[in-house]
């Protein structure tokens, strides 16, 4: 329990975290509502350093294009659709939200972390084929998705990834679809210019090596929030009636210090991503395209293997993966006992029913972390046969928590999305989880705000400006409204000078 110091000022928001959600929400929330009083720590010496950062996250926008676990078979052998259009929506929003932030010049470059990179599912076995075509006629029934191109005819590959389809069999039975929609987005460079809004169209203070260590209820409806600044060890206390973790893998430890019923019965399974990066220039401009193929039978769906073009510091990158890791940390920059401190009496049975129901998915990761260089090469190849092994390197990418809840079935069921824990009244909220988190970042943070801020929602002018700010904020992207998102879309691409034809 903390002490009762008296703050020296009360603030509308704290947000915990100096990522993309935490960012996100903040600018959010200064543009709907320019008099809230708005604070944001970071732990570590710079914003955007953990899941955020450009070579600890995935680097692609995820709306579902190529990305097959977004749609599996239903119990009648049908392809449900269902979560790609959902994953598709949400990415728009975010894309609405930055288009915004260029034509009201708060963003200046699109180009410093977007770019347009055609999407592509990959196939190869006539099962897999057979899955690739019934996933197409599907998905090119529905609107979000007639775009999509299909093909099995070996030359049209080749133009569509030429490094994938060199030295291959022309019978060999495969596969692919194309979505010229496609993009790569750098959310570290995206995090760190809205973090350059904050303070210098805002004037939110952003405080680095400050770590939250504790968030007490105060007062009446209020939470006090203990800080330690980490180069002095001085603890000071800031009052505020709403409270944000977006502290990634520093979210759950953080939240399990909350006086809220509904932290209870969370856990999480720290996984670290790994992935081999191409030194070879001349490889990298070979390829021009985001490939996604299918995960191996015992694989969580955050592993599916795919070779992807990305921009990173303005240089053309080409990296393949991922690669799965285990290291007790939840975040990069954290403590290896981070996991078992974690392990609570009312997490307990969570914890257990995870392990017990997901036997095949530890073995999937034991095999994952005795891998050595050649067996990931061997990984590379299915992909790029004549990948030499001296031109490829490990990087290691950001660590991942996934959440573990409490299931009145199994014990607890391990979930591979994202999760806002918040109290009733919603004054404090957790983000927990991973992918595709920074994609939907600003679709996340509407609920957050719908949580938090209720009131403010309500208001008319609030209202219209989240209108301008995000057209589709508050409405599902359907056939009723097809052309007034076309045309809306049409809008966002040309802001964001994606080159595309829609």
């Amino acid at each position: 329990m903390i002490a009762k110091p008296n703050p020296d000022e009360k603030y509308d928001l704290i947000c915990i975290g100096g990522g993309i959600m935490s960012a996100t929400l903040a600018l959010m929330t200064k543009i709907i509502d320019p008099k809230a009083k708005i604070i944001i720590f970071e732990r570590l010496k710079k914003v955007s350093q953990e899941s955020t950062e450009a070579w600890n996250n995935s680097g692609t926008g995820h709306s579902a294009f190529c990305e097959l676990n977004y749609t599996p078979k239903d119990k009648n052998g049908d392809i449900d659709i269902s979560k790609a259009k959902e994953i598709f929506q949400q990415y728009e929003r975010s894309k609405q939200f930055w288009a915004y932030l260029i034509k009201n010049e708060l963003l200046k470059s699109p180009k410093s972390f977007i770019h347009t990179i055609p999407h592509h599912s990959w196939v190869t076995g006539k099962n897999n084929v057979d899955f690739l075509k019934d996933r197409y006629k599907a998905m090119k029934n529905s609107f979000q998705f007639e775009n999509m191109q299909f093909t099995d005819d070996f030359s049209k590959m080749e133009q569509w990834f030429p490094l994938i389809m060199k030295d291959r069999n022309p019978t060999e039975p495969m596969a692919a679809t194309r979505m010229e929609l496609g993009t790569g987005v750098n959310f570290g460079a995206l995090t760190e210019a809205y973090f350059d809004i904050l303070e210098n169209e805002f004037e939110v203070p952003i405080l680095l090596n400050h770590e939250v260590t504790d968030v007490d209820p105060y007062r009446n409806d209020d939470w006090l929030v203990e800080v330690n600044y980490r180069k002095t060890d001085y603890k000071t206390y800031y009052d505020a009636e709403h409270v944000f973790i977006g502290a990634g893998g520093g979210a759950l430890p953080l939240l399990q210090k909350v006086e809220i019923e509904e932290k209870d019965g969370y856990g999480g399974f720290p996984v670290s991503g790994q992935w081999l990066f191409c030194k070879n220039q001349e490889v990298i401009n070979q390829h021009d395209a985001k490939v996604y193929s299918k995960a191996g039978p015992d694989a969580p769906p955050m592993s599916t293997p795919h070779l992807d073009s990305r921009y990173i510091d303005g240089k053309k990158q080409l990296l393949f993966g991922p690669f799965a890791g285990f290291s007790t940390k939840f975040l990069k920059e954290g403590s290896y006992l981070d996991f078992p401190k974690s392990i609570k009496f009312d997490n307990i049975p969570s914890m257990w029913g995870v392990f017990w129901h997901n036997i095949p998915l530890t073995k999937y990761l034991l095999e994952q972390i005795k891998m050595d260089h050649e067996d990931r090469m061997n990984e590379l190849r299915k992909f790029v046969k004549d990948a030499r092994s001296n031109e490829w390197e490990l990087k290691v990418a950001g660590q991942r928590v996934q959440i573990i809840k409490k299931d009145e079935e199994q014990g607890g069921t391990l979930e591979f999305g994202t999760d806002v824990v918040h109290s009733k009244d919603g004054k404090i909220s957790a983000l927990l989880g991973a992918s595709p988190g920074a994609s939907t970042a600003v679709h996340i943070m509407i609920d957050v705000l719908k949580l938090a801020f209720p009131e403010k929602l309500a208001q008319p002018e609030i209202q219209n400006k989240l209108d301008e700010m995000i057209p589709f904020w508050n409405r599902d992207i359907s056939e009723e409204n097809k052309n007034e998102f076309k045309e809306v879309q049409q809008k966002t691409s040309k802001l964001l000078e994606l080159d595309v034809l829609h």
